[in-house]
């Protein structure tokens, strides 16, 4: 897995803009439970790009991970709002019961 991470960022040094890049990198940090990372990375693609949802919950699950259930309802929220604008009821819904279980 470190291979990949290390592949990921060197693409990214090449091309900081690249927001798919920058996603797979959060997605492979949050794996390996380097989480804070894994929340500036996927915070970073999120100011880029305009997600369908799968993002927040990325992020959310984070947060829960660090401890932080306040950023981890708010990422829901809006991964709630951007399944939804995208037509993707089944991860709103998901969204949504895990926002019930953080409370």
């Amino acid at each position: 897995m470190t291979d990949r991470i290390q592949a990921l960022r060197d693409l990214l040094a090449k091309d900081p803009r690249e927001s798919m890049t920058r996603y797979m990198l959060a997605t492979e940090l949050y794996k390996k439970g380097e989480y804070d990372e894994a929340v500036d990375q996927m915070e970073s693609y999120l100011k880029d790009k305009q997600d369908e949802g799968a993002a927040y919950r990325i992020l959310a699950d984070a947060y829960v991970r660090l401890g932080k259930s306040s950023e981890a309802r708010w990422a829901l929220r809006q991964g709630i709002q951007a399944a939804r604008t995208h037509h993707h009821d089944g991860m709103a819904d998901e969204l949504e019961d895990r926002l019930k279980e953080l409370g």
